[in-house]
């Protein structure tokens, strides 16, 4: 039924299991090869690490074996063909060295359009989807600015802020180019009204998604989602947010990584303002124009596209026994707390420290040791 099909074809067709979760499907890629980890999935070979953990819950099993028989690797592969869609995995000369060397790297990336775009110059551009007509002019003037300096622009294709910026980038035909990252499969587009935008941005930059097609909009995938975003930039700009807007997800995720965060500030008076704000008071520096961003771009030593340098912190000095108690087997906190001798909320919060870092991976309440070992 699947014979003969290329790793590729088993990771697409994993990545749209039900209850598939990025932490789920990265455990499972870790310890198997796609084609192992597909029978894995099904039972057919023992389960190992996190997911033999993963499979006691009967939920999952019943769940992969009715998407198992959804979708089948050749279909999902033979569809992505059909749309032009690339899938890669990190293993692979073309995945993007920016997320490879990420602490939290897709398992499986879908790509459309030119992957040589994240060889330039790159700043994100996110913003709220109510946007004020201030917001909204901000947002034309930076996609246009940045066009023509021939600063490539990452966004989420969403309304408001993100659709602006890159109708902008793309009407001022400068050498900038649009780069999208988006919440669903690639031929699913969200919202309806960027179908042509979504066309636009594959033809003249680059689409990019975890999702295989077929895969709506799910909620939860949106704020994973701006961590792509973020670990694709030099800089990320956010040109309009409430006090909760997902753009401060975004902010935060390029904050972890180091990346600088930049914002457009607004009245106090305004709502849509309220996020940037905050950014700027909290210390973000102010970007009144694409100049403020193309600025900080001189200043900022440029990111390598292909950097496979440790780019994790090392541990605290306090965490490494956790980290060591981790290298033998997986554990739930509980087991960390007793083998490592630490109290619950210790262990808790070496792990949270560990898990942020990259050194530590989690699924369903069990972690385990992930990347090059601690040396």
């Amino acid at each position: 039924m699947s014979a003969g099909c290329p790793p590729e074809a088993y990771a697409a067709a994993l990545a749209g299991f039900e209850g598939m979760t990025l932490s789920r499907l990265a455990a499972l890629l870790r310890h198997h090869d796609p084609e192992q980890a597909w029978a894995v999935a099904l039972r057919q070979q023992p389960a190992t690490g996190l997911i033999a953990h993963v499979l006691a819950k009967r939920e999952v099993r019943d769940a992969w074996q009715r998407s198992a028989a959804a979708r089948r690797p050749d279909e999902v592969f033979a569809r992505c063909q059909e749309l032009a869609v690339q899938v890669l995995l990190p293993s692979s000369p073309r995945f993007p060295g920016l997320l490879a060397a990420d602490r939290q790297p897709p398992p499986v990336l879908f790509a459309k359009g030119d992957l040589s775009v994240l060889e330039g110059r790159r700043v994100a551009v996110v913003g709220t989807r109510n946007a004020t007509a201030a917001g909204r002019e901000a947002a034309r003037q930076l996609g246009a600015g940045l066009a023509t300096a021939g600063v490539h622009v990452v966004s989420g294709l969403a309304r408001g802020v993100d659709g602006v910026v890159h109708r902008a980038l793309l009407a001022a035909e400068g050498e900038g180019r649009p780069v999208g990252v988006v919440a669903c499969g690639l031929d699913v587009v969200y919202p309806r009204e960027h179908r042509d935008l979504w066309a636009a941005v594959a033809n003249c930059g680059l689409l990019l998604s975890e999702m295989p097609p077929g895969i709506g909009p799910e909620a939860f995938r949106f704020p994973l989602r701006n961590r792509i975003i973020a670990a694709l930039a030099e800089v990320v700009v956010v040109v309009e947010s409430r006090e909760r807007g997902g753009s401060l997800i975004t902010a935060a995720e390029a904050l972890d990584r180091s990346i600088p965060v930049m914002a457009v500030p607004g009245p106090p008076t305004n709502r849509a303002a309220a996020g940037t704000n905050s950014l700027l008071r909290d210390g973000a520096a102010p970007v009144l124009d694409a100049g403020d961003v193309l600025a900080s771009l001189a200043l900022e030593p440029e990111r390598a596209a292909f950097e496979m340098a440790e780019l994790r912190a090392r541990p605290r000095a306090e965490d490494h026994a956790v980290y060591e108690v981790l290298r033998h087997e997986p554990r739930t906190i509980d087991g960390v707390a007793l083998a490592a001798g630490l109290s619950l909320v210790d262990a808790a919060m070496a792990l949270a420290r560990l898990e942020q870092a990259g050194w530590v991976g989690g699924a369903d309440g069990w972690f385990e040791c992930v990347g090059s070992p601690l040396r």
